[in-house]
């Protein structure tokens, strides 16, 4: 059985907690079921590639949005898009280990991938 890749974008951050939380669930649940996973950080969402910020969101009944990161960080691929981090000064340094800073380009590289399925949160 070949598994597809699963490219997420996330868009929300504390702003909207269940969206942000959605994106991170599911990342993590494909990851952790062996699927190839590139987990976007777009819009507000990029706040959550700098350390200790996926501790900002705290939401009832969820899995902590840190751990789902570890998860996802741990097995798939993280990625901040280049114009949300240089709207908000999130530079390569700036970041947790392993999360890498993208364009476009990228996104829609690993979005147009053969058996590829994109979602976006």
């Amino acid at each position: 059985m070949t598994t597809r890749a699963l490219v997420i974008k996330a868009t929300s951050g504390t702003d909207r907690p269940e969206a942000a939380n959605q994106a991170f669930t599911v990342a993590a649940a494909a990851a952790a079921a062996g699927a190839p996973v590139s987990l976007w950080l777009t819009g507000e969402s990029a706040w959550f590639a700098l350390p200790g910020r996926a501790d900002d969101l705290e939401l009832a009944h969820a899995t902590p949005l840190a751990e789902l990161l570890a998860v996802v960080l741990e097995a798939g691929t993280v990625t901040v898009c280049t114009q949300c981090a240089a709207r908000r000064d999130i530079g390569p340094d700036d970041v947790l280990p392993g999360i890498r800073i993208a364009g476009a380009a990228v996104f829609v590289e690993e979005a147009l991938a053969d058996g590829a399925q994109a979602l976006v949160y």
